[in-house]
């Protein structure tokens, strides 16, 4: 036991947690990739060629929303829905600790 009675895998995970919330953006969503046409009668997807797009897709007020990303934005947005993966993860095993405690009745 550590600092305030915190296990060795309890400060791990706090510290992880810490680093990706000092880090630059964080993402809700999953990311889907979709094939569009976009119009133009003498483009190549008028003839089946669709173009590819990513959108993230996530819930907002019981809604399934869908948000284009531009393609120079891509890699950028792709970073910032896996580091909201990884904090929710590491938020879930640090819930599942003091879950434990309640349920043993432990500090």
């Amino acid at each position: 036991m550590g600092k305030r009675g915190r296990s060795w895998q309890e400060q791990a995970w706090r510290r992880r947690a810490r680093k990706f919330l000092r880090e630059d953006g964080l993402m809700r969503g999953n990311i889907s990739m979709r094939l569009r046409v976009c119009g133009k009668s003498n483009c190549r997807c008028a003839q089946g060629q669709r173009h590819q797009a990513m959108v993230v897709v996530y819930r907002r007020a019981n809604r399934t929303t869908q948000l284009y990303v531009p393609k120079a934005w891509e890699a950028r947005v792709r970073q910032w829905v896996k580091r909201y993966g990884e904090v929710r993860e590491l938020l879930e095993k640090l819930s599942g600790i003091y879950e434990t405690k309640v349920r043993h009745r432990r500090d």
